[in-house]
């Protein structure tokens, strides 16, 4: 459903500011268990190659701060939530795992993440980002980036200010006289939710609504409204009109605004970078609304979660909060990945990048991707009845109710 290749960042020239020592924390790429009851003066901690440098950084500061030894094993990113699911129980894996805020629902519901205690440090940290790692009002991991999707724009092809409307933008967009309006990738079978997701929260019809403390309720589907059977009308529309074309897939999509096929694409900060490497002279801006109200993408956050099998457990809180939630060791992992700090302090150092400020600017206004587990029955239906729509394949509310009503039954069912 959605991308999550970093944008290529302009070097920043950061510098970890942490001291270094004679010894280094072990690292390794071999994939076996490593039991954190082993040594109770040892960490282990699982990461990817993208996270591999700046944590093992900053592990050898705590190595020589603390007399403890961390271990690092680095994985595939797609491999480590199911992994750690199928170790933990049996005090088997790391102590300290980097993750997604959406693999929350499945990583409580097995009970192997263990909450964490910010204090006044949450404050620090963007809101979206705290909301993101928290489940049923439990913060359970340390955010450490942020990444949403906007409306880019070449500036050149259409130098006039952005219309309020989406209607007005692609009118706008038409106007410029390329072969298309506005790229918004698409999948023959599966469409493609995530990046419609604006259009859709703009007619007020979020995936599910929320209980008395924010957090998202399986109950509530909320798309089962009339604001999601007009934006199902909307869709048709577009797809009548030619500017949504379920042959643009993401590649094709990224290709045609590369050519300047395009005045304006919606797509994430991982496209941007190759972008500015064709010469576009790109802005970052907000999806305008088509249904009246605010357009709200979804936000995907990444931070480090506790196991709540760890024999460590305060080691761990204490190199998660105090090590890897610092400013220096975020923006350290900025640079290596390209996903914008959590950490609000960290965010303002960079805070002058146009396109790292754009995209943070837009992702204010966002709303967490659900993490609960019922999110997992909702893609299906909903990327097949947006096809279908697309494709002018039935009467856009009856897709709509029979895509709604098949969800309620799975969510029921499970």
């Amino acid at each position: 459903m959605r991308r999550s290749i970093p944008v290529v960042a302009a070097t920043l020239g950061l510098a970890l500011t942490l001291a270094a020592c004679s010894g280094s924390s072990g690292e390794t790429t071999d994939d076996a268990s490593e039991s954190s009851a082993a040594n109770a003066g040892t960490l282990t901690v699982w990461v990817d190659d993208t996270r591999s440098g700046p944590v093992k950084e900053v592990a050898t500061t705590f190595e020589k701060e603390k007399g403890v030894t961390v271990k690092l094993v680095q994985k595939d990113f797609g491999d480590i939530r199911d992994d750690f699911i199928s170790q933990a129980p049996t005090g088997q894996g790391p102590d300290v795992i980097v993750g997604a805020h959406d693999w929350l629902g499945k990583l409580v519901q097995n009970g192997v993440v263990a909450p964490i205690e910010l204090g006044d440090k949450a404050e620090d940290f963007l809101p979206v980002s705290t909301q993101a790692m928290s489940y049923d009002g439990t913060l359970y991991g340390l955010p450490y980036s942020v990444e949403n999707i906007a409306l880019v724009k070449n500036k050149d092809l259409v130098p006039d200010a952005t219309p309020a409307s989406f209607d007005e933008l692609v009118a706008q967009a038409k106007a410029a006289g390329t072969q298309y309006s506005v790229l918004i990738q698409q999948d023959e079978k599966t469409g493609d939710p995530y990046h419609m997701y604006p259009l859709q929260t703009s007619f007020g019809a979020p995936v599910f609504g929320t209980d008395a403390d924010g957090a998202y309720d399986a109950a509530q589907l909320a798309m089962d409204s009339d604001g999601g059977r007009a934006f199902a009308a909307y869709v048709a529309k577009l797809g009548a009109e030619g500017v949504l074309n379920t042959s643009l897939s993401g590649d094709v999509a990224k290709e045609a605004f590369i050519n300047g096929q395009a005045p304006y694409m919606i797509t994430g900060p991982w496209n941007v970078g190759d972008f500015v490497s064709a010469g576009i002279n790109v802005g970052i801006e907000k999806v305008p609304s088509a249904g009246g109200q605010p357009s709200q993408p979804f936000v995907g956050v990444q931070g480090f979660f506790i196991s709540a099998k760890s024999k460590n457990a305060l080691l761990a809180n204490e190199f998660v909060v105090n090590y890897l939630g610092t400013k220096d060791v975020q923006l350290a992992m900025y640079e290596a990945g390209g996903r914008a700090p959590a950490l609000q302090s960290a965010l303002d150092e960079i805070g002058d990048d146009p396109i790292v400020g754009g995209f943070a600017e837009v992702g204010k206004d966002g709303v967490p991707m659900p993490s609960i587990p019922a999110m997992d029955t909702v893609w299906a239906d909903w990327g097949a009845t947006e096809v279908a729509l697309v494709n002018q394949q039935g009467d856009p509310t009856a897709l709509w109710d029979q895509m709604t009503a098949s969800i309620a039954g799975k969510i029921a069912a499970s």
